[in-house]
């Protein structure tokens, strides 16, 4: 099977860009059979990368969609390299690219070839304008998605793979990380804005240091692209005005978030509306406890009370319920790690996601 993905951005932002990246890195540990190949919309580090690695990489420099004239190229130049190539299928690694794809299959003559991914919960223009453009099926990363992704109209066929993260080296604990000992270290990691919830957490810390449970808080993560400065400026302030700005520690933007998942006790994911959680199994993967919201992806990941514990809500008295559950029982909460990292080694180390991956697109396309 050959498969040949569009893909928008030149560079590995975000969960979506780790998710494609580790179904490639996962041939090495897959005897599948299938070949991907890679068409993106600009140029960066990412298609360099990928070519010195032996990956097959076109990059098509789209510009704007508000640009008719750079779509129509783009999209003409992607007619191209389809008709060259004939891939068995052709999967668009977002709705921005799917409305660059699906026109250019359907031009190339192989408009029955074609799925898009949807990684994130569909929301805004793009992505209705997306749904309208011809595909077989719609991938999305958790069943959460899948379901509001089936409201969309018209109505597409979806299915569901779960990401995966890679299986983690040794990591030394990051030089000049100051944590106490003998006080377990609560973490949650993620760009400061508001849906990923550090102030819940924070409020959490305090709510459990008054039923006599002391914790310390590490938040690993910065002010990524100044999505919300003024969100990030307020943490602290609000750390010191809940009186528990010792027990706090905030890192700021580091280049590998691993290290740091390591040197915790529990990981938290307090967002309310997570897709799926990647950095769910990034502890998972060193032994790290995991709390998580019930809702979303994060509930498809995590077995309450047997692989991590799942908070009824993202209001900090549930937090803090579901992290009393394991900060006041160690032994519990080495049973819950193992049980998580044994979970994870079985069902969503990158291979695992790339197996799942290839058997639903030979289910979609029985031909390839």
């Amino acid at each position: 099977m050959r498969v040949t993905v569009t893909v928008p951005w030149g560079e590995r932002l975000g969960g979506a860009e780790a998710m494609l990246q580790g179904i490639l890195e996962g041939e090495g540990e897959a005897a599948d059979g299938a070949e991907f190949e890679l068409i993106f919309l600009e140029d960066g580090e990412w298609p360099g990368e990928l070519r010195a690695r032996g990956v097959h990489v076109d990059v098509v420099p789209a510009g704007r969609l508000r640009q008719p004239h750079r779509y129509a190229a783009a999209v003409a130049r992607i007619r191209r390299i389809l008709r060259e190539r004939r891939p068995d299928v052709l999967l668009n690694w977002s709705g921005k690219t799917h409305v660059y794809g699906s026109p250019a299959a359907l031009l190339a003559g192989m408009s029955d070839r074609v799925a898009w991914w949807q990684h994130g919960f569909p929301h805004g223009r793009l992505d209705q304008l997306a749904t309208w453009l011809p595909a077989v099926a719609v991938g999305c990363t958790s069943d959460a998605v899948a379901r509001l992704q089936a409201l969309e109209r018209p109505v597409r066929r979806t299915f569901t793979v779960h990401a995966g993260t890679p299986i983690p080296p040794e990591e030394p604990r990051p030089a000049g990380l100051a944590l106490p000992e003998g006080v377990p270290v609560v973490g949650l990691v993620g760009r400061l804005q508001p849906w990923k919830g550090q102030d819940r957490l924070l409020r959490a810390q305090r709510i459990l240091r008054d039923r006599g449970l002391d914790v310390h808080t590490l938040i690993v993560g910065g002010d990524s692209y100044e999505l919300s400065p003024e969100y990030a400026a307020s943490l602290e302030p609000l750390a010191r005005e809940l009186g528990i700005a010792g027990a706090v520690t905030m890192t700021g933007e580091v280049p590998d978030a691993g290290p740091y998942v390591r040197a915790m006790d529990v990981l938290v994911n307090a967002s309310d509306r997570e897709p799926f959680g990647i950095v769910i199994l990034e502890a998972m993967a060193r032994g790290v406890a995991v709390v998580a919201v019930d809702a979303g992806g994060p509930a498809e990941l995590v077995e309450d009370g047997v692989t991590g514990m799942l908070a009824r809500s993202d209001e900090p008295e549930a937090l803090a319920d579901a992290l009393a559950r394991l900060v006041g029982a160690p032994d519990v909460r080495a049973r819950v790690a193992l049980a998580g990292q044994e979970q994870f080694r079985r069902e969503y180390t990158n291979a695992a996601m790339r197996a799942r991956l290839i058997a639903r697109l030979r289910e979609l396309f029985p031909r390839a």
